[in-house]
């Protein structure tokens, strides 16, 4: 991330910081600190650089390029394109097999056995042999070879096993998606996050600035002591690292956001909405920005107690939520699978045919000779194969297959009871966040008028700088627990979404 110009406020304490003979106190900030607007993060680049293109990026169009440019996604339909080639390849096993071959054989000295003379020849001796060519000097062979399979369970079976399959890479696809845009919907609040941070130090520098220059003056007038000024110096540079570290966080959620949704290295992102200023009690009083976040959730809350309606939400994210979907078509598919081998016990029937074209013909090569030279061959038949032994390893497989079943239940009724627990789990830090901010919103207004009271009645002699300290951290810690509170609620509402499985997916190129 690159740096900008600090405010000329925070040029003027600089300036006057560094001129102080205090030894124990050097405020040396860089020349490029990293300032936050009261609307939005901006950045350029170190002076005499050219200053990086920024993308402002709505949540809604985050979520559609999501689903556009993501890695994972495009990665889980790639499972999923071969799941649908391995069910073409299993209904290869019912379909019929028809295979064509040929040959060609040039005999440089065509065989030749030797029969008894006595069979050409009554009055030869019974040792007399007789020498007898078989075939020609061309040999031609053509086939064609039917194979149907009439009864094969465990090819039919193979079918069913490769749809289960397919339907789990399906599945796979649907869960990978929501993981995914969760996981951008999540990281979007935090970006929200540490900018809202950097921007409340950010506006605490600008404060303290302002003390310091009012009690240097006071200093001056012999109104306030040394002391004072050294208080507020102190202060201000112990800003300083917190707001580099605020902004360095910010470069990397960015850094994050750039790589989930595959832009190019070094873009800048500048993500819209306002934590401090998001009203979660009402959804109309907030600006357009902050709508649109809030209004991208899936699970509508009553935050109601209610044991039915518990149920009810139970019973929708049984329905939807991915990994509990992904538990019973594996269970399935492990279910196929022992039956797949327990048809090994069962015969197999197919048909059989063959049809064929043989040539011989002596001399120069002339394609398959004349019609006396040719001779044709076809059958049809039936063949039935029945396994009677096999060093009992049929048993042995359906035993593997019986107990990878077994773990598969145990796996989907784990993934049940967690569920439930997940449910209640999220449903409670849902209903915290918001009372907490809530509760957190109050507070603002109280720090921010007992900032205003200790500010005016330190200018007028009436209060001290530690009171006028110790209310402007009060402000900045509140602003930040309200943000807090509001990511909170953001996130856990997300991760909610996922659980039920009812996530907002707006239509590609929206917020564009």
């Amino acid at each position: 991330m690159s740096y900008m110009e600090p405010p000329p406020s925070l040029h003027r304490a600089l300036r006057a910081l560094t001129g102080l003979t205090l030894g124990v106190i050097a405020l040396t900030l860089p020349d490029w600190v990293f300032p936050i607007g009261s609307e939005r993060l901006e950045a350029q680049a170190p002076r005499g650089a050219e200053a990086a293109e920024v993308r402002t990026l709505t949540l809604a169009e985050a979520l559609s390029l999501t689903l556009e440019h993501s890695r994972p996604i495009a990665q889980a339909r790639m499972g999923l394109a071969e799941a649908e080639g391995q069910v073409a390849e299993a209904w290869g096993s019912v379909w019929p097999k028809l295979d064509l071959s040929g040959s060609y054989t040039r005999n440089l000295e065509p065989p030749s056995t030797f029969l008894p003379a006595i069979i050409f020849n009554p009055d030869a001796g019974p040792d007399d042999l007789i020498r007898v060519q078989f075939g020609a000097d061309n040999v031609w062979s053509n086939t064609i070879s039917l194979d149907q399979p009439l009864f094969q369970a465990q090819a039919f079976i193979g079918v069913g096993a490769a749809g289960r399959f397919r339907a789990l890479q399906e599945e796979a696809v649907r869960g990978t998606t929501h993981q995914v845009l969760t996981r951008v919907r999540v990281l979007y609040y935090d970006l929200l996050l540490v900018q809202e941070q950097a921007r409340l130090i950010e506006r605490s520098v600008e404060r303290v600035v302002q003390s310091l220059e009012e009690t240097r003056a006071l200093n001056r007038a012999g109104l306030v002591s040394d002391y004072d000024v050294l208080r507020l110096e102190v202060e201000l540079a112990n800003l300083e690292p917190q707001l580099r570290r605020a902004m360095n966080q910010a470069a990397q959620r960015e850094r994050e956001m750039v790589i989930e949704l595959d832009f190019p290295e070094g873009t800048r992102l500048q993500v819209a909405g306002t934590l401090a200023r998001m009203d979660l009690s009402d959804i109309d009083a907030n600006d357009a920005e902050n709508r649109e976040i809030l209004r991208l959730t899936g699970v509508e809350l009553s935050y109601s107690d209610d044991p039915e309606a518990m149920d009810l939400l139970y019973r929708r994210a049984r329905a939807g939520n991915s990994p509990i979907q992904q538990t019973e078509l594996v269970e399935g598919l492990r279910h196929t699978e022992m039956r797949l081998e327990q048809a090994e016990y069962l015969p197999k029937v197919s048909l059989f045919g063959t049809y064929q074209v043989q040539a011989q013909q002596d001399g120069s090569p002339n394609f398959f000779g004349d019609s006396d030279q040719r001779g044709y061959g076809k059958l049809l038949g039936v063949q039935v194969t029945l396994p009677l032994f096999t060093g009992f390893q049929r048993g042995a497989r359906v035993d593997q297959r019986r107990a990878a079943l077994r773990s598969a239940e145990i796996d989907r009724e784990l993934a049940e009871d967690r569920l439930r627990s997940d449910l209640r789990t999220l449903l409670e830090q849902v209903e915290e966040a918001r009372l907490r901010a809530t509760g957190q919103r109050g507070a603002v207004e109280l720090a921010r008028r007992g900032y205003e009271i200790a500010s005016a009645q330190y200018r007028e002699g009436l209060g001290g700088q530690l009171e006028l300290t110790d209310a402007e951290v009060a402000l900045r810690q509140s602003e930040f627990n309200y943000a807090e509170a509001v990511f909170d609620y953001l996130s856990s509402r997300a991760r909610l979404d996922e659980l039920v499985g009812d996530l907002p997916i707006p239509a590609r190129g929206a917020g564009r």
